[in-house]
């Protein structure tokens, strides 16, 4: 059964959060607020955890996680980012996007795209997430909490608890968030290219909507 950690979405209490973060590191996952929608979350080097993502979302091993960082130099860790590109995350993290980016060797392969060898990474603008990852001191792998059959994401933390108690570890409680999923934008060509429409804004990146 889940446990239940009612957080302040401005300021966390720091008892909870670590225990929050205790139980990524004993293998566990979380459903967690972002500045979109809420998601799944469990630590990197998890395949257990990651396993059990995937089969709260029905997915296989061909739908991705994604990275979700700190800040941009720990994203940098994770990436390859040219002058360009850098200037970009800068400017527009933290946010509600997810970047499409080349993997450095520091991600395991499973994580990767099998053939263009990337990944999709974010900085979260949301402060019980951000002090997650400030205490875990490394990435969180996540997944939207679009669960199948849903047209949306999951936006309100006892409506999770009904629906996945028996499947998570821990249930935060931040607050109703934002019902849509970050925009997905590729930086690995020469101009951003717009995978997925989102709760991130597109001017920044000279993009509109098709």
């Amino acid at each position: 059964m889940a446990q239940y950690f009612v957080i302040h979405p401005e300021n966390p209490q720091p008892r909870l959060i670590s225990q929050a973060v205790e139980i990524l590191r004993n293998g566990g996952v979380i459903a967690y607020p972002t500045d979109s929608s809420y998601a799944l979350g469990c630590v990197l080097g998890n395949k257990d955890a990651q396993d059990r993502i995937r089969a709260i979302r029905r997915v296989d091993d061909d739908h991705l996680f994604t990275l979700v960082c700190r800040n941009l130099s720990e994203l940098a860790v994770y990436a390859q980012v040219d002058n360009s590109q850098f200037r970009l995350l800068k400017a527009n993290t933290p946010g509600q996007y997810t970047f499409i980016l080349k993997a450095t060797r520091e991600v395991p392969r499973r994580l990767q795209h099998p053939k263009r060898s990337t990944l999709g990474l974010r900085v979260p603008d949301h402060a019980v997430t951000l002090a997650i990852l400030e205490i875990l001191d490394q990435p969180i792998l996540s997944m939207t909490l679009l669960l199948d059959g849903d047209d949306e994401p999951l936006n309100e933390a006892w409506s999770i608890r009904d629906r996945l108690e028996h499947q998570v570890d821990l249930v935060i409680d931040a607050g109703a968030c934002n019902a849509t999923p970050t925009t997905v934008i590729d930086l690995t060509g020469s101009d951003p290219h717009l995978i997925r429409a989102g709760a991130g804004d597109l001017a920044p990146f000279g993009l509109t909507e098709e």
